[in-house]
């Protein structure tokens, strides 16, 4: 390798280069100074075939931007040919100095791979992982017209791409001529992958083994876009996967099992006149195994029967005979003392939860009893269901030891905890929305270091046009004439990072945070006006309305 001096004129572009999206201005303008010129030589190989010019092997950019300076000679450095025409040399300069897109990486891996370059030996030398080598991989999955869109700098989320490379070409051509964007415009990923979604069965899921997986012709395929700690196995055939799980509880089904249907909500359908239990179950009871549809899994619920009523024996009379002839006795309590009991229990109940000692963890333990209770409905953001309600008895369950007490186990209990707040808040518009104490919660904890990236195409769509350069000011970007071109420059300057909107954020202003304590210290045990505003124009009646017919057209 030697250094000369040339005209940038005069170097041949090489038809193999690594890069092939367009760069940021910013990360072109720091290859070259006014002053000095190029800041690295460029790397150029001899001309083959015959020709006697210079193409070049590293260093486009740069050649590029000494043209566009008016530069009339500059260095570079002549490089022996090599077997693979410097792709490996090509592809590690380039990422070293700006990242490449997805799609160029991709191109780069597969010229490598076809020169003879192994997996392995790729990701040593470019410093990834084999796994990312292979998902990378994935996008020769990718329609030809749609990997080329990608191509100009807009990509999908990686869940998105990773259902689109599932599909096959056919259906993605098909898709693609749906949701074709216009020139200049960004794809609908979010629609594009909805459309190839396709229902998996995953591997971990499976009680089967491998026998029974061979004999159903299951073939498993690895989600490489999964968390590497994982079994990330899956299967698109779903019939055969249900199959295989139906056989092996049939085979596997334990003493005082039985197996089950669901309803059409997944629910299990336990024997008539069969009461679930909550608690550990005993002796006597029964357990019901049952095939979750959503997700294949076998799962199980203890149930208690009723007891079996014996035949009188011959020549006595049965309990109808008898009740018959004999006037039915006067209960002990009468409903009216069983009201008074009631009235009674309560009242001694709030006297001890006001002045009887409670400790930490029984307090914690006594709120989740609460939750609990049949006089609580809780409208969760949490369930599929957007008219579900949350079922805090699961949880309180779990608390209750085998003799019937309430057990304060720390780890158990404060996990129950957890499980019954991310039941009942929720930040979600509508009905289940629990108002501003949700987000004062939200600020205890820290929640917004959890919020996922706002400088996105779809979400940034929502801003106005005034909010939207408000925060591309506070940021430094540079605003556009166009207001797409703005939210373009937004996404393309945090892509390798994360912004969070200020009206996204979870933390609720104080001076609302203070007018709701007042308000709620001073009105009376009544529906206050934040739980109005919260609620929306919706009265209960349509609520009611609108949940009844929910349900009949699910029915």
């Amino acid at each position: 390798m030697h250094l000369i001096s040339v005209d940038p004129r005069a170097l041949k572009e090489n038809p193999d280069k690594t890069r092939r999206s367009k760069s940021s201005p910013q990360a072109d303008a720091v290859l070259i100074h006014q002053a000095v010129g190029i800041v690295q030589p460029p790397v150029i190989t001899a001309e083959r075939d015959g020709g006697n010019g210079f193409v070049i092997n590293a260093g486009h950019r740069r050649v590029a931007q000494a043209i566009a300076a008016d530069l009339p000679e500059i260095f570079v450095l002549v490089d022996d040919a090599t077997d693979d025409g410097g792709a490996m040399r090509s592809a590690v300069e380039n990422i070293a100095r700006e990242p490449l897109n997805p799609v160029d990486q991709w191109r780069a891996i597969e010229r490598l791979v076809a020169l003879g370059w192994t997996e392995e030996s790729v990701a040593a030398a470019l410093a990834l992982s084999v796994r990312q080598i292979r998902r990378l991989r994935l996008l020769a999955n990718v329609f030809p017209a749609m990997l080329e869109h990608m191509a100009r700098g807009d990509m999908p989320s990686e869940q998105q791409l990773r259902t689109i490379a599932a599909a096959g070409h056919d259906e993605q051509a098909e898709v693609w001529k749906k949701y074709k964007p216009k020139k200049q415009e960004h794809a609908s990923w979010w629609e594009i992958a909805r459309a190839l979604t396709k229902t998996r069965m995953l591997a971990k899921d499976a009680s089967f083994g491998d026998d029974l997986a061979q004999a159903y012709g299951i073939v498993w395929q690895e989600d490489l876009f999964a968390p590497a700690d994982e079994d990330s196995r899956y299967t698109t055939d779903i019939e055969a996967f249900l199959g295989a799980q139906q056989e092996w509880l049939s085979n596997n089904l334990p003493k005082r099992g039985a197996i089950i249907e669901v309803n059409d909500w997944g629910q299990p359908k336990l024997p008539a006149k069969a009461s679930q239990i909550y608690s550990k179950p005993g002796k006597g009871d029964n357990t019901g195994w049952y095939i979750n549809p959503r997700d294949g899994s076998v799962q199980s619920v203890a149930y208690r029967l009723p007891e079996a009523k014996t035949a009188p024996a011959p020549g006595e009379a049965s309990e109808a005979d008898a009740e018959t002839v004999a006037t039915k006795p006067r209960p002990d309590v009468t409903q009216k003392g069983l009201d008074m009991i009631g009235d009674l229990r309560t009242a001694a109940l709030h006297e001890g939860l006001a002045r009887a000692p409670i400790e930490g963890d029984m307090l914690i333990a006594l709120l989740i009893l609460a939750f609990a209770g049949v006089n609580v409905t809780i409208a969760s953001g949490s369930l599929d269901n957007p008219y579900g309600h949350a079922d805090c008895r699961r949880h309180a369950a779990r608390l209750i030891d085998g003799e019937g007490k309430l057990s304060l186990d720390r780890d158990t209990l404060q996990q129950v905890a957890r499980s019954v707040l991310i039941d009942v808040m929720s930040c979600r518009r509508g009905r289940s929305d629990s108002g501003i104490t949700a987000r004062i919660a939200g600020e205890v904890i820290g929640a917004d270091q959890f919020l996922p990236n706002t400088a996105t195409e779809e979400f940034l769509s929502c801003l106005s046009r005034s909010a939207l350069e408000a925060a591309a000011d506070a940021l430094g970007v540079a605003g556009r004439i166009k207001v797409k071109d703005t939210r373009t420059a937004l996404v393309e300057h945090f892509a390798e990072g994360r912004f969070i909107h200020p009206a996204a954020l979870i933390a609720p202003p104080v001076d609302e945070v203070a007018g709701w304590a007042t308000r709620c210290t001073s009105e009376p045990a009544s529906e206050t006006e934040e739980d109005e505003v919260s609620r929306g124009p919706e009265t209960e009646a349509d609520a009611l309305e609108e949940e009844t017919e929910f349900r009949e057209a699910a029915e």
